[in-house]
């Protein structure tokens, strides 16, 4: 008997399968595993050597600029802490004060309370049958009275002026409380940049490093092939002065020799005297500053043992007789601005748009400064970190 099922109908083959169904789902593994692998996050590449120095040098700079954050907030609450204990003091005497006149008053109530008189001590005022006596202790009650009333008004803005005191007081120590907060966050800053620096070097292989120290030779000897040209600079500018000098002496000359040679050192006096002055002072900051060489730079620090940058040169300058205040972002102030070809022994150099870097100048293209956290006080161009950065130059004395 013939079968009446019907033939199954031959299965669409792809790829090897029998179904369109198990096709489409290997298909789709496929395609998903390959996204999938495409998708993975592959290792961060490391970042080259170049890019871990501008990093790093980077980050240095930050944590120089939350120094002198630092120094600027140290210093106001320096000022503010000796403001706030003058006022305590001030308010401890009044309330002293304060005290002895309102026992000076209790003793004239109880004076009156016991016997009628204004103090103690004063007796007893009985009315007088004598008409002169009578008279004389109403004089002596009026006296009296007056002193009682003195003693009150005194008593009175006594306590006024020591109210005052006390709120001023409260208000400093308030201005103190927030100032400690920002020297809290400003040493916390720096203490967290100089740890992310250490943190990307010490992620270094020795042969980066060795390379890494190769690069920053490199740099320093562009920065002094630079230095060498500005000092090439000066020098010819400093042949035209004088050569301007000596045409200008020349023409002026028409008179007689005798008054031309007085001008002449008259005029040459009082330059003189003046760049002598200076040139004096820059080279007993100098003489500091070489002898600080070597020692390390703190943030923070005024030596003598370690410096920060504003420290080295307000130490070095106070050697010499001359006060600079405490942060770079004073005392670039604290003189006469000069342009760099300008320059002279024992001036200040400033660095970065945020004023946050200072050196002292000693010609020839170079300075003694505190370059960073983890170096040392040394010599170097003032092209260090290229041109781009100098700021500006100030003559502090």
């Amino acid at each position: 008997m013939a079968s009446h099922k019907k033939p199954r109908p031959a299965a669409t083959r792809v790829a090897g399968m029998r179904t369109p169904a198990l096709a489409t789902a290997a298909l789709t593994s496929v395609a998903l595993l390959s996204q999938t692998a495409n998708a993975a996050p592959s290792a961060e590449p490391r970042p080259s050597l170049e890019e871990v120095q501008k990093k790093v040098d980077d980050l240095y700079h930050q944590a120089e600029t939350a120094t002198e954050k630092y120094n600027t907030a140290k210093e106001k609450t320096t000022k503010q802490r000796k403001q706030v204990d003058t006022l305590l003091d001030d308010v401890a005497q009044r309330t002293d004060k304060l005290n002895s006149a309102r026992e000076e008053l209790g003793s004239f109530a109880a004076a009156q309370y016991r016997t009628g008189a204004a103090a103690p001590g004063t007796a007893t005022l009985l009315l007088a049958d004598d008409p002169q006596d009578y008279f004389d202790q109403t004089q002596l009650m009026s006296r009296l009275t007056s002193r009682q009333k003195t003693a009150v008004d005194d008593y009175v803005t006594e306590q006024s002026e020591t109210a005052k005191k006390r709120q001023e007081a409260s208000k400093s120590l308030e201005t103190l409380t927030e100032s400690q907060k920002s020297l809290k966050s400003s040493k916390a800053d720096v203490q967290k940049k100089l740890s992310e620096a250490r943190e990307m070097l010490s992620k270094l292989t020795a042969e980066e490093k060795a390379r890494l120290a190769a690069i920053e030779k490199k740099k320093e000897a562009e920065a002094r092939r630079k230095a060498a040209e500005l000092a090439a600079q000066q020098a010819a500018e400093a042949k035209q002065r004088q050569e301007a000098e000596a045409a200008a002496q020349q023409q002026s000359g028409s008179g007689t020799s005798d008054s031309s040679s007085s001008g002449s050192t008259g005029t040459g006096t009082g330059t003189s005297t003046g760049d002598s002055s200076y040139a004096t002072k820059a080279a007993k900051a100098l003489a500091f500053a070489r002898a600080q060489v070597g020692k390390p730079y703190v943030w923070g620090a005024t030596g003598p043992d370690s410096y920060d940058c504003s420290g080295l040169t307000q130490a070095a300058w106070k050697a010499a007789g001359v006060d600079l205040p405490r942060t770079t972002y004073d005392q670039v102030n604290a003189g006469t601005t000069v342009s760099l070809s300008n320059a002279q022994p024992g001036d200040l150099i400033f660095f970065y748009d945020d004023i946050s870097h200072v050196g002292l100048y000693i010609g020839n293209g170079m300075m003694i400064h505190a370059p960073k956290p983890g170096s040392y006080v040394r010599e170097e161009s003032v092209y260090y970190a290229g041109s781009s950065i100098i700021h500006s130059v100030v003559r502090p004395a």
